[in-house]
Protein backbone atom coordinates (compact mmCIF):
# COMPACT_ATOMS: atom_id res chain seq x y z
CA UNK A 1 0.00 0.00 0.00
CA UNK A 2 1.25 3.38 -0.90
CA UNK A 3 1.07 6.35 1.43
CA UNK A 4 -0.70 9.45 0.37
CA UNK A 5 1.05 12.70 -0.01
CA UNK A 6 -0.54 14.08 3.12
CA UNK A 7 0.99 11.46 5.37
CA UNK A 8 0.65 7.99 6.63
CA UNK A 9 -2.73 6.25 6.92
CA UNK A 10 -4.32 2.95 7.77
CA UNK A 11 -5.66 0.50 5.27
CA UNK A 12 -8.78 2.60 4.84
CA UNK A 13 -6.71 5.67 4.16
CA UNK A 14 -7.54 7.33 7.47
CA UNK A 15 -4.70 9.31 9.04
CA UNK A 16 -3.14 7.75 12.12
CA UNK A 17 -3.13 9.99 15.24
CA UNK A 18 0.32 10.83 16.48
CA UNK A 19 1.29 9.55 19.97
CA UNK A 20 3.14 11.41 22.64
CA UNK A 21 6.46 10.17 21.34
CA UNK A 22 5.79 11.59 17.92
CA UNK A 23 5.41 15.11 19.26
CA UNK A 24 8.44 17.31 18.95
CA UNK A 25 8.95 20.50 20.97
CA UNK A 26 8.99 23.60 18.95
CA UNK A 27 12.44 24.98 18.46
CA UNK A 28 13.30 28.50 19.56
CA UNK A 29 14.03 30.94 16.93
CA UNK A 30 17.58 32.01 16.43
CA UNK A 31 17.02 35.37 18.23
CA UNK A 32 19.18 35.76 21.37
CA UNK A 33 17.57 36.14 24.83
CA UNK A 34 17.63 39.78 25.91
CA UNK A 35 19.56 38.88 29.09
CA UNK A 36 21.81 36.24 27.53
CA UNK A 37 22.30 32.75 28.93
CA UNK A 38 22.46 34.04 32.52
CA UNK A 39 19.25 35.97 31.95
CA UNK A 40 17.52 32.84 30.70
CA UNK A 41 18.72 30.96 33.81
CA UNK A 42 17.51 33.70 36.13
CA UNK A 43 14.21 33.77 34.26
CA UNK A 44 13.79 30.04 34.77
CA UNK A 45 14.58 30.53 38.48
CA UNK A 46 11.90 33.20 38.76
CA UNK A 47 9.44 30.97 36.92
CA UNK A 48 10.10 27.96 39.11
CA UNK A 49 10.09 30.07 42.30
CA UNK A 50 6.79 31.65 41.15
CA UNK A 51 7.87 35.09 42.39
CA UNK A 52 5.53 37.93 41.80
CA UNK A 53 6.89 40.93 39.86
CA UNK A 54 7.30 43.07 43.06
CA UNK A 55 9.21 40.30 44.79
CA UNK A 56 11.36 39.73 41.77
CA UNK A 57 12.16 43.46 41.64
CA UNK A 58 13.05 43.41 45.36
CA UNK A 59 15.36 40.44 44.83
CA UNK A 60 17.09 42.22 41.96
CA UNK A 61 17.51 45.27 44.20
CA UNK A 62 19.15 43.17 46.93
CA UNK A 63 21.54 41.67 44.42
CA UNK A 64 22.42 45.11 43.11
CA UNK A 65 23.00 46.40 46.67
CA UNK A 66 25.25 43.46 47.46
CA UNK A 67 27.27 44.17 44.37
CA UNK A 68 27.57 47.84 45.33
CA UNK A 69 28.75 47.00 48.86
CA UNK A 70 31.29 44.58 47.47
CA UNK A 71 32.60 47.33 45.26
CA UNK A 72 32.82 49.80 48.17
CA UNK A 73 34.74 47.24 50.22
CA UNK A 74 37.40 47.12 47.52
CA UNK A 75 37.66 50.79 46.67
CA UNK A 76 40.50 52.85 48.20
CA UNK A 77 38.28 55.95 48.45
CA UNK A 78 36.98 55.19 51.99
CA UNK A 79 40.09 54.38 54.03
CA UNK A 80 40.87 55.40 57.61
CA UNK A 81 42.87 58.60 57.80
CA UNK A 82 41.87 60.07 61.20
CA UNK A 83 40.77 58.79 64.62
CA UNK A 84 38.71 61.14 66.78
CA UNK A 85 39.54 60.38 70.47
CA UNK A 86 37.98 62.60 73.19
CA UNK A 87 39.91 64.20 76.01
CA UNK A 88 40.00 61.77 78.96
CA UNK A 89 40.75 62.27 82.64
CA UNK A 90 41.72 58.80 83.86
CA UNK A 91 42.91 57.22 80.61
CA UNK A 92 45.85 58.50 78.58
CA UNK A 93 45.48 59.11 74.86
CA UNK A 94 48.29 56.61 74.24
CA UNK A 95 46.41 53.87 76.13
CA UNK A 96 43.21 54.56 74.18
CA UNK A 97 45.07 54.53 70.84
CA UNK A 98 46.75 51.25 71.76
CA UNK A 99 43.35 49.70 72.55
CA UNK A 100 41.86 50.95 69.27
CA UNK A 101 44.78 49.31 67.41
CA UNK A 102 43.49 50.21 63.94
CA UNK A 103 46.14 51.50 61.50
CA UNK A 104 45.47 54.17 58.94
CA UNK A 105 44.63 52.91 55.46
CA UNK A 106 42.08 50.30 56.56
CA UNK A 107 38.93 50.25 54.41
CA UNK A 108 36.10 51.57 56.60
CA UNK A 109 33.49 49.33 54.97
CA UNK A 110 35.44 46.26 56.08
CA UNK A 111 36.11 47.54 59.62
CA UNK A 112 34.36 45.83 62.57
CA UNK A 113 33.80 48.21 65.49
CA UNK A 114 32.62 45.67 68.12
CA UNK A 115 36.14 44.31 68.87
CA UNK A 116 37.46 47.87 69.24
CA UNK A 117 34.71 48.70 71.74
CA UNK A 118 35.51 45.54 73.72
CA UNK A 119 39.19 46.48 73.96
CA UNK A 120 38.34 50.01 75.11
CA UNK A 121 35.97 48.71 77.80
CA UNK A 122 38.81 46.54 79.12
CA UNK A 123 40.78 49.66 80.09
CA UNK A 124 40.53 50.26 83.89
CA UNK A 125 39.25 53.82 83.61
CA UNK A 126 36.61 53.13 80.94
CA UNK A 127 33.04 52.34 81.97
CA UNK A 128 31.63 52.17 78.43
CA UNK A 129 32.70 52.89 74.86
CA UNK A 130 31.05 53.35 71.46
CA UNK A 131 32.89 53.43 68.12
CA UNK A 132 31.35 54.56 64.84
CA UNK A 133 32.50 55.35 61.30
CA UNK A 134 32.18 58.82 59.82
CA UNK A 135 32.68 58.76 56.06
CA UNK A 136 34.81 59.29 54.19
CA UNK A 137 37.84 58.67 56.44
CA UNK A 138 37.19 59.08 60.20
CA UNK A 139 36.75 56.73 63.15
CA UNK A 140 34.73 58.40 65.94
CA UNK A 141 35.39 57.14 69.49
CA UNK A 142 33.05 57.96 72.40
CA UNK A 143 34.18 56.96 75.91
CA UNK A 144 32.35 57.15 79.24
CA UNK A 145 34.86 57.11 82.10
CA UNK A 146 34.31 55.66 85.55
CA UNK A 147 33.24 57.95 88.38
CA UNK A 148 35.06 57.78 91.72
CA UNK A 149 33.00 57.32 94.89
CA UNK A 150 35.72 56.08 97.30
CA UNK A 151 39.36 56.77 98.08
CA UNK A 152 40.89 53.36 98.98
CA UNK A 153 44.29 53.54 100.70
CA UNK A 154 46.62 50.52 100.92
CA UNK A 155 49.83 51.54 102.65
CA UNK A 156 51.14 54.62 100.83
CA UNK A 157 49.11 53.94 97.69
CA UNK A 158 45.66 55.43 97.23
CA UNK A 159 43.22 54.17 94.62
CA UNK A 160 40.03 55.61 93.19
CA UNK A 161 37.08 53.19 93.32
CA UNK A 162 33.88 53.40 91.28
CA UNK A 163 30.42 52.15 92.31
CA UNK A 164 31.09 48.68 90.89
CA UNK A 165 34.16 48.22 93.10
CA UNK A 166 36.81 48.65 90.38
CA UNK A 167 40.08 50.30 91.44
CA UNK A 168 40.38 52.19 88.17
CA UNK A 169 43.10 54.79 88.83
CA UNK A 170 45.57 56.14 91.34
CA UNK A 171 44.29 59.07 93.38
CA UNK A 172 45.79 62.29 91.97
CA UNK A 173 48.47 63.96 94.05
CA UNK A 174 46.84 67.38 93.59
CA UNK A 175 44.17 66.53 96.16
CA UNK A 176 41.22 66.66 93.76
CA UNK A 177 39.89 63.45 95.35
CA UNK A 178 40.08 64.85 98.88
CA UNK A 179 36.30 65.15 99.18
CA UNK A 180 35.71 61.42 98.69
CA UNK A 181 35.05 59.06 101.62
CA UNK A 182 38.40 57.47 102.52
CA UNK A 183 38.94 53.84 103.54
CA UNK A 184 42.28 52.70 104.98
CA UNK A 185 42.85 49.01 104.22
CA UNK A 186 45.63 47.36 106.27
CA UNK A 187 44.71 43.72 105.61
CA UNK A 188 47.58 41.50 104.47
CA UNK A 189 45.76 40.27 101.37
CA UNK A 190 45.09 43.83 100.20
CA UNK A 191 48.78 44.31 99.38
CA UNK A 192 48.00 42.57 96.07
CA UNK A 193 45.50 45.24 95.00
CA UNK A 194 46.43 47.24 91.90
CA UNK A 195 44.80 49.43 89.26
CA UNK A 196 42.23 47.23 87.53
CA UNK A 197 41.48 45.09 90.62
CA UNK A 198 37.92 44.72 91.84
CA UNK A 199 36.91 44.79 95.51
CA UNK A 200 34.83 42.05 97.09
CA UNK A 201 31.13 43.02 96.84
CA UNK A 202 30.64 42.55 100.60
CA UNK A 203 33.59 44.84 101.38
CA UNK A 204 32.30 47.35 98.86
CA UNK A 205 28.84 47.34 100.43
CA UNK A 206 30.20 47.84 103.95
CA UNK A 207 32.68 50.53 102.85
CA UNK A 208 30.04 52.64 101.09
CA UNK A 209 27.67 52.43 104.06
CA UNK A 210 30.30 53.32 106.67
CA UNK A 211 32.13 55.79 104.43
CA UNK A 212 28.98 57.89 104.11
CA UNK A 213 28.72 58.45 107.88
CA UNK A 214 29.28 61.94 109.28
CA UNK A 215 29.49 63.03 112.94
CA UNK A 216 25.95 64.38 112.96
CA UNK A 217 24.64 60.88 112.17
CA UNK A 218 26.03 59.78 115.56
CA UNK A 219 25.28 63.06 117.34
CA UNK A 220 29.03 63.25 117.92
CA UNK A 221 31.13 66.31 118.65
CA UNK A 222 33.96 65.03 116.45
CA UNK A 223 35.14 67.10 113.49
CA UNK A 224 35.07 64.14 111.09
CA UNK A 225 35.08 60.35 110.99
CA UNK A 226 37.62 57.91 109.56
CA UNK A 227 37.03 54.33 108.41
CA UNK A 228 39.56 51.50 108.38
CA UNK A 229 39.47 47.74 107.79
CA UNK A 230 41.90 45.36 109.49
CA UNK A 231 42.46 41.61 109.75
CA UNK A 232 41.89 41.63 113.51
CA UNK A 233 38.79 43.82 113.85
CA UNK A 234 37.22 44.10 110.42
CA UNK A 235 35.68 47.52 109.80
CA UNK A 236 36.43 50.21 112.39
CA UNK A 237 35.20 53.81 112.65
CA UNK A 238 37.22 56.44 114.49
CA UNK A 239 37.16 60.20 115.03
CA UNK A 240 39.20 63.30 114.18
CA UNK A 241 40.51 64.57 116.54
CA UNK A 242 41.11 61.12 117.99
CA UNK A 243 38.64 60.20 120.69
CA UNK A 244 36.84 56.83 120.57
CA UNK A 245 36.79 53.96 118.05
CA UNK A 246 33.87 51.71 117.19
CA UNK A 247 34.45 48.14 116.01
CA UNK A 248 31.79 47.16 113.48
CA UNK A 249 33.51 43.86 112.67
CA UNK A 250 33.76 41.53 109.68
CA UNK A 251 30.92 40.91 107.25
CA UNK A 252 29.99 37.89 105.15
CA UNK A 253 27.63 37.32 102.21
CA UNK A 254 25.03 35.46 104.31
CA UNK A 255 25.65 35.04 108.06
CA UNK A 256 26.64 38.61 108.96
CA UNK A 257 25.83 40.90 106.05
CA UNK A 258 26.37 44.67 105.78
CA UNK A 259 22.58 45.04 106.02
CA UNK A 260 22.98 45.21 109.84
CA UNK A 261 25.09 48.39 109.62
CA UNK A 262 22.13 50.84 109.97
CA UNK A 263 21.12 49.04 113.18
CA UNK A 264 24.72 49.13 114.43
CA UNK A 265 24.82 52.88 113.79
CA UNK A 266 21.68 53.41 115.84
CA UNK A 267 23.14 51.31 118.65
CA UNK A 268 26.41 53.27 118.56
CA UNK A 269 24.53 56.55 118.76
CA UNK A 270 22.66 55.36 121.84
CA UNK A 271 25.88 54.19 123.54
CA UNK A 272 27.63 57.51 122.87
CA UNK A 273 24.74 59.64 124.07
CA UNK A 274 25.77 61.61 127.18
CA UNK A 275 29.07 59.73 127.63
CA UNK A 276 31.08 60.30 124.45
CA UNK A 277 33.95 61.96 126.33
CA UNK A 278 34.34 58.96 128.64
CA UNK A 279 34.35 56.16 126.04
CA UNK A 280 37.50 54.73 124.53
CA UNK A 281 36.22 51.76 122.55
CA UNK A 282 32.82 50.45 121.43
CA UNK A 283 32.25 46.88 120.23
CA UNK A 284 29.12 46.32 118.15
CA UNK A 285 28.34 42.58 118.01
CA UNK A 286 25.23 43.16 115.92
CA UNK A 287 22.41 45.69 115.63
CA UNK A 288 21.05 44.85 119.11
CA UNK A 289 24.11 43.89 121.14
CA UNK A 290 27.04 46.13 121.97
CA UNK A 291 29.33 47.20 124.73
CA UNK A 292 31.89 49.90 125.42
CA UNK A 293 35.16 50.26 127.30
CA UNK A 294 35.52 53.46 129.36
CA UNK A 295 38.49 55.70 128.85
CA UNK A 296 41.16 55.35 131.53
CA UNK A 297 41.27 58.24 133.96
CA UNK A 298 44.23 59.54 135.86
CA UNK A 299 44.53 58.24 139.40
CA UNK A 300 44.65 61.07 141.99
Amino acid sequence: MRLGRRGRGDVAGRPIAQGPRDRRPARHSGAAHPLGRRGRGFGRFLTRARLSPPRAAALLGLLASAGALYGLALTPAFTLARTDIPELRWTTREAAASAIATPFGVNLFRLRTAPIEARLRALPGVADAHVSVSLPDTLVVEIQEREAILDWAVGDVRFLVDRTGVLFALAPADGTAAGLPAITDSRATSARLAVGSRLDPVDMDAATRLGSLVPIDLESSATSLVVAVTDANGFVVGTVPRSWIAVFGLYTPSLRTPAIIPGQVRLLRSLLAGREETIERVILADEDSGTFIPRATAVP
